[in-house]
């Protein structure tokens, strides 16, 4: 039931361009953002929709009557779970082209909103901590590979994948696997394998 004076209020003096909208049990509901706001700039004399126009401007005039935040909000807003990695998250901002998501947990409360910003701090990662994420988080414990057969180098993020591997499929794994990891520019793979095994097939 926000006003939208005091909406705006709030994204200037917190610096933020959208804010997520809570029902009583803490709920998400939906997103006012700055263009949301500013719909009221562009349609100070209210009106009602006109039957002959499209579907989306009569939506946007609609919005644009309201007075709340709940009468702004978008309804449908793209959102990311916590345990989503940050490949993930800067995935679904690509393709709905949106500049942030609501974290949801399981019962769909919101726990916290991940921003384009988010996203770029992942870049700043020194190459050593991406290397020893490649070790500790990909080559032991979930290809049971032996690190000592495994040469990894990172320089500016992107990842040189050196050695040898039992088969082609965890060969095709490794590199998949390190491509997700917080940081990683690109990855250039050079490992070798012992037995083919087809490999993992095409790309998801």
């Amino acid at each position: 039931a926000m006003p939208v004076k005091e909406l705006a209020r709030i994204m200037v003096e917190q610096h933020i361009s959208a804010l997520p909208v809570l029902d009583e049990d803490d709920r998400l509901i939906g997103v006012v953002s700055e263009a949301d706001v500013i719909l009221k700039q562009g349609h100070q004399i209210p009106r009602p929709p006109r039957w002959w126009e499209p579907a989306v401007r009569r939506m946007v005039v609609r919005r644009a009557a309201g007075d709340t935040a709940r009468e702004l909000m978008s309804t449908r807003p793209v959102t990311v779970g916590p345990r989503a990695s940050l490949a993930q998250a800067a995935r679904l901002m690509s393709d709905h082209a949106v500049k942030r998501l609501p974290v949801l947990d399981d019962q769909g409360c919101l726990v916290g909103v991940i921003s384009r910003g988010d996203l770029l701090k992942a870049f700043v990662r020194s190459d050593d901590d991406i290397r020893q994420d490649v070790l500790s988080e990909v080559f032991v414990p979930l290809l049971w590979a032996d690190p000592t057969q495994i040469d990894v180098k990172v320089t500016d993020g992107i990842v040189d994948l050196g050695g040898s591997v039992d088969r082609r499929s965890t060969a095709e794994a490794a590199e998949r696997l390190v491509r997700r990891i917080d940081g990683v520019v690109d990855v250039v793979s050079r490992l070798e394998f012992r037995v083919d095994d087809g490999g993992l097939g095409p790309r998801p």
